[in-house]
């Protein structure tokens, strides 16, 4: 991917939770290769000093800053830091798939810590910037299809999912008169770290494979350009909606 002269998103200075790996990586690479100023950050310093040195050797704009966005104090404090944000891509999250009797609370709350209260803060924090300049933005939440239907053994993780659906649906109604657009990208399974360990097993993927009626896998590149389209002004008039990147998963 070659970080292009002009692009649509120039000007654009967006920002990257979990970009170190896997989806937010190759968000923030399709991002700087749409003219974006890209900001990576992750906890894990080696991982995305190495992303954003990629971005900048294909002649894009990337930087790196180091921060657990669990930590909500430390993520307003990074915003001070790296200026004005016209897009936040809420992308850091996990999943530990268990039986619904074997969750216990602390793994409850390492999910929806992650994949909805650090959301929620730093959401909370880029809007705060955005209202004292006026300038609009736009926030875009990576869901999942698990964020529209049920599956076994991921009862926190659909919980967590269904709950940033409708946070982007709520947001998007208050913060629309403030010129700030809320919107959601849904993807089906990916192959990235996180979800490696269960699509190595022969059996669930074959069954995953087999409920995609376009018959593969979704790819980072999927997700990433469906980001760049709702980064960009193409955009302009869309709010409150999860874009679904399924290969028609949930149709059936």
């Amino acid at each position: 991917m070659t970080a292009l002269a002009s692009g649509p998103l120039d000007g654009i200075t967006t920002l990257v939770t979990g970009a170190g790996r896997g989806l937010g990586r190759g968000i923030a690479a399709a991002l700087a290769a749409g003219g974006a100023d890209v900001i990576l950050v992750s906890r894990s310093s080696r991982e995305i000093e190495e992303a954003a040195g990629q971005i900048r050797r294909r002649g894009g704009r990337g930087r790196a800053v180091t921060c657990d966005v669990s930590d909500s104090d430390r993520f307003a404090a990074v915003l001070d830091e790296t200026g004005p944000v016209d897009v936040l891509v809420n992308n850091a999250g996990t999943n530990v798939p268990q039986t619904f009797c074997e969750v216990d609370g602390a793994t409850f709350d390492r999910i929806l810590d992650l994949n909805l209260r650090a959301a929620y803060f730093a959401t909370q924090a880029v809007v705060r910037q955005m209202m004292a300049r006026g300038s609009g933005g736009s926030i875009i939440n990576v869901s999942s299809q698990m964020g529209r239907i049920g599956a076994a053994n991921r009862s926190v993780y659909c919980a967590s999912k269904h709950a940033l659906e409708g946070m982007t649906k709520a947001l998007a109604v208050e913060l629309g008169p403030r010129g700030i657009r809320v919107n959601a990208v849904a993807p089906t399974y990916v192959e990235t770290p996180m979800t490696a360990s269960f699509l190595a097993d022969p059996e669930f993927r074959t069954d995953a494979l087999q409920r995609i009626p376009l018959g593969r896998l979704g790819s980072v590149e999927d997700v990433a350009e469906a980001v760049v389209f709702l980064a960009s002004p193409a955009a302009s008039f869309i709010t409150g909606t999860s874009l679904l990147i399924d290969g028609g998963y949930t149709a059936q």
